[in-house]
C-alpha cells in the first residue's frame, strides 16, 4: 500500500493516480488545449512533494515530472508545439523508455507497486522479481506498440488500438500475478505429472503385485505400509538379510548397536512420523525415547532439559546476545510451526508443486502471507539467519553444533533446512529408537506383512523393467516381479544408471543424475563396555574435538548386558581417504582412526579403553557395502543451497522415488515424508483427503 497526501492505496490504484497526468495529456492535447501541458505537470508536482518529503520517489512519478517539465520549457519558453501535436507518440515514447530503463537496472517499475501490495517477506523471491520483469516487459512492448500507433495512424484509430492496448495491460498485471507462482512451481514437473491407475480388486497371478518397491530403507517401508493399509498388493524386495537400510541394527556377544540412527525428529505433535505412527496403529512409547545430550563447547559442558533451560543457560554464557537468543528461537518456533501447518490433512509438509497440485493455485500465492517467518527462512542460508540476531561468533558456532545432521556449512546450508534438521531438537527434543533402530524398521515390515504384503530379504534387484517408457516389474535374479507401479528406495543414480539403464532415459537427464554430488559420510566405532555409564547423558557432542558419543544403554539398557555399556563413537569422514576396503592398508586406516576417537573419547570416560568387551568399526566403504549407498553417503546427495534433489516422480511413467535422494532428504525424519508424499500420489490426494 502508499500513501498519497495520507491515504493509502493499493498498489493498482497507485499506478492509475500515476496515470492521471498523461490522461489528461492525452485528452486536452488531443484537442490542442495548451492546459494539456500545463495541469499535467500541475499533477505530477502534487504527486511528487509528499515523495521528496520522504525521499523516497516513484519511478513513474519522477519520468513525469521531468516529461511535462521539458514539454512545459518547450511549449511556453520555446514555443515549439512538438509536445502538444506530437502527445500520443512522444508520450508513450517516453514510458516506453521508463519501463525499458528500470528493467535494464534490474527494478522493473511495477516491482515498486507491488511492494505496496505484498509483505516484505516476499520481496526477495526470484519469482516475485520475475513476475515483475514480466510484467513491466509487457508494459514496455505496450507503450512501443502505441507510440508507433500514433506515429503512423490517424485518429479515431489511434485512440480505439492504444485504449484497448491499455486495457489488455491492465488485465494482465491482474491476472499474471494470480497465476505465475502457480506455472513457475509446474514448469519444472508438468511432463511428471502422469498417473498410473491400479485396480487392487483385481485377481493377481504369484508374482503380479499392484506395487513393488525396491530397497527397504525407511522411505519404502513408511510408503508400503501405508499402501497395504489402503489395500494395495504391495513386494518389498532387500538385497540385505534384513531391513531399514541405515535404520538397522547388529549384535555383537550380547551387545547391540544402531547401524546409523540415533537422533530422530518428527516426533512431536504434529510431526510426520507421530502421524505415520497414528495412521499405522503403532505407540511410539513403544518405539521411541527422548533422549538426553550434552555439548562440550570451549570446555565446558552444556546440558539441558528443555528449550527454556537451554535459553537461561546461553543467556548466561553470553549476556550481551540474552535479548537476541530469545528473540531468535521465538522466530524460530514461529517458523516451524508454520512448516507444518498444513501437515494435519497430510501429516507432512509438501513441496511448490504439490501445495498448488493438492491445495490450489491460490494456496501457494497466499504461502508468503500465511506463512511469514518460515518463508523468510526458506529464502536464506543459516549463516544469515545467525547473522541477523547474533554478533558474537562462538554463539554462532554453538548454534552449529547439530548440522552435522544435514552435512553442509552454515553459509551453504538452506536455513529451512537447519530449521527442520537441526533447530527443531531445541525445539522440541529427539528421539531414540527403543529395542534398537530395527526393532523401528521391523515394525513397518511386519505392518506390510500383516497386511496382505510381501517382504523378501536377500533379493538383489537387477534390473528396473521399462516397455514404452512406464516401468512394468523387476528382475531379481532369475525371477520377474510384475507391477504397473514401481517405487525405488535405492539412491536414484543407482536406480537411473543401473537399474533403468542410460538407453530409457534422456541424455540430459542422465548428464544431470552424474553431476549430483554425493553427502559426506562418517567413521564409526562400535564399543561394548563392562563399566555403568548411566550417569552420563545419551548424546555427548563435542565441538571442541570434533566427535561424538551416542551411549545406546542409556537410552534403552536392554541393548547391553546388565551393568555394561553399548556405545557408539563418530566423526565425520570422507570417502576417498579410505584405501581399498579389504587390504592391509584399509584396515591399517579403520584401526588407526579408531584408536584416535577412542583415545577422545577418554577424555570424558576415564579409563574407557580397559573396559572394552566388544569393539567394531564401520566406514564410509563399509556403508557402501551394506546399504548400496554409493560412497557410502549419509544423506544422499549433498545438501547445500542450489543443489536440486530428483523429483520423487520420475520420466519412467510408472516410476517413484522415495528416500534421501528426493525431497526433502536425508535423515529419518525425512525419508519418512517422502515415503508418505509418495503413498499419497499413488493412492491419490482426493481420495486420501476423503478417507
Amino acid at each position: 500500500m502508499k500513501e498519497v497526501d495520507g491515504v493509502r492505496l493499493p498498489g493498482m490504484l497507485y499506478i492509475l493516480v500515476s496515470f492521471i497526468p498523461w490522461i489528461v495529456y492525452w485528452i486536452l492535447c488531443g484537442f490542442g488545449n495548451p492546459l494539456g501541458i500545463t495541469v499535467p505537470l500541475i499533477i505530477s508536482i502534487v504527486l511528487i512533494l509528499p515523495q521528496i518529503l520522504k525521499r523516497s520517489f516513484n519511478l513513474m512519478d519522477l519520468v513525469s515530472l521531468i516529461y511535462f517539465s521539458l514539454a512545459f520549457i518547450s511549449t511556453f519558453i520555446l514555443n515549439l508545439n512538438i509536445f502538444l501535436e506530437n502527445s500520443g507518440f512522444l508520450g508513450y515514447l517516453a514510458l516506453f523508455l521508463m519501463a525499458s530503463f528500470s528493467i535494464a537496472i534490474r527494478q522493473p517499475y511495477t516491482l515498486q507497486v507491488s511492494k505496496r501490495d505484498y509483505p516484505r517477506v516476499y520481496w526477495k523471491d526470484k519469482s516475485f522479481l520475475t513476475i515483475n520483469n514480466i510484467i513491466t516487459a509487457v508494459w514496455a512492448g505496450i507503450f512501443l506498440l502505441n507510440s508507433v500507433i500514433f506515429l503512423f495512424l490517424q485518429f479515431p484509430l489511434t485512440v480505439v488500438l492504444s485504449n484497448l492496448f491499455i486495457a489488455v495491460g491492465i488485465f494482465f498485471s491482474v491476472v499474471y500475478p494470480l497465476k505465475a507462482p502457480a506455472h513457475f512451481a509446474l514448469k519444472e514437473f508438468k511432463k511428471y505429472d502422469w498417473r498410473v491407475f491400479v485396480d487392487t480388486s483385481k485377481p493377481k497371478a504369484e508374482d503380479e503385485y499392484d506395487v513393488i518397491i525396491v530397497g527397504s530403507g525407511v522411505g519404502g517401508l513408511v510408503c508400503g505400509s501405508l499402501l497395504s493399509k489402503w489395500g494395495y498388493k504391495v513386494l518389498v524386495l532387500e538385497q540385505h538379510y534384513q531391513v531399514g537400510g541405515y535404520c538397522s541394527s547388529f549384535m555383537r556377544k550380547g551387545f547391540i548397536f544402531n547401524a546409523g540412527v540415533e537422533d530422530v525428529s518428527g516426533l512431536w505433535e504434529k510431526g510426520p512420523i507421530t502421524y505415520l505412527l497414528k495412521e499405522l496403529g503403532l505407540r511410539k512409547e513403544d518405539l521411541f525415547v527422548k533422549n538426553t545430550r550434552e555439548y562440550v563447547f570451549k570446555g565446558r559442558h552444556i546440558r539441558a532439559e528443555s528449550l527454556e533451560e537451554f535459553i537461561e543457560i546461553l543467556s548466561g554464557m553470553f549476556p550481551d546476545e540474552k535479548e537476541n537468543i530469545r528473540a531468535f528461537f521465538e522466530e524460530a518456533e514461529k517458523a516451524y510451526e508454520e512448516c507444518y501447518r498444513e501437515a494435519e490433512v497430510y501429516g507432512t509438509p509438501l513441496p511448490a508443486e504439490l501445495i498448488v497440485k493438492v491445495f490450489g493455485e491460490r494456496k501457494l500465492l497466499d504461502y508468503p502471507r500465511e506463512h511469514p517467518h518460515f518463508y523468510d527462512w526458506m529464502n536464506k542460508s543459516f549463516k544469515e539467519k545467525l547473522d541477523e540476531y547474533f554478533k558474537n561468533e562462538d554463539l554462532k558456532a554453538l548454534l552449529c553444533a547439530l548440522l552435522g545432521y544435514v552435512g553442509t556449512t552454515p553459509d551453504k546450508t538452506p536455513a529451512s533446512s537447519a530449521l527442520t534438521a537441526c533447530v527443531s531438537y531445541y525445539l522440541h527434543g529427539g528421539y531414540f529408537p527403543k529395542g534398537g533402530a530395527q526393532k523401528f524398521a521391523n515394525s513397518l515390515r511386519d505392518f506390510i506383512v500383516s497386511h496382505g504384503g510381501t517382504v523378501l530379504v536377500n533379493h538383489k534387484v537387477d534390473r528396473i523393467l521399462v516397455e514404452d517408457g512406464k516401468a512394468v516389474g523387476v528382475k531379481s535374479g532369475d525371477r520377474i516381479f510384475r507391477a504397473p507401479i514401481v517405487v525405488s528406495n535405492v539412491n536414484a543414480k543407482t536406480t537411473f544408471l543401473e537399474l533403468v539403464g542410460r538407453d530409457n532415459l534422456k541424455k540430459e537427464f542422465v548428464e544431470y543424475i552424474m553431476g549430483l554430488k554425493m553427502s559426506p559420510s562418517c567413521f564409526m566405532v562400535f564399543l561394548g563396555l563392562d563399566m555403568d555409564l548411566s550417569s552420563y547423558p545419551t548424546l555427548i557432542k563435542n565441538m571442541d574435538d570434533g566427535y561424538e558419543i551416542v551411549i545406546n544403554s542409556n537410552a534403552d539398557p536392554s541393548l547391553a548386558p546388565r551393568g555394561k555399556a553399548s556405545i557408539t563413537i563418530l566423526t565425520s569422514a570422507s570417502y576417498e581417504d579410505f584405501p581399498e576396503r579389504g587390504t592391509e592398508e584399509y584396515m591399517r586406516k579403520k584401526q588407526e582412526l579408531s584408536e584416535i576417537l577412542i583415545k577422545k573419547a577418554e577424555k570424558l570416560i576415564p579409563n574407557l579403553s580397559r573396559h572394552i568387551v566388544v569393539k567394531d568399526a564401520a566406514t564410509p566403504k563399509t556403508f557402501e557395502r551394506y546399504t548400496f549407498m554409493p560412497q557410502g553417503a549419509i544423506y544422499s546427495f549433498d545438501q547445500s543451497i542450489g543443489v536440486k534433489r530428483p523429483y520423487f516422480k520420475t520420466p519412467i511413467k510408472g516410476l517413484y522415488l522415495v528416500g534421501a535422494s528426493t525431497f526433502p532428504g536425508g535423515g529419518i525424519e525425512a525419508v519418512t515424508i517422502s515415503g508418505i508424499i509418495c503413498a499419497y500420489d499413488i493412492y491419490g490426494w482426493k481420495t486420501a483427503k476423503k478417507r
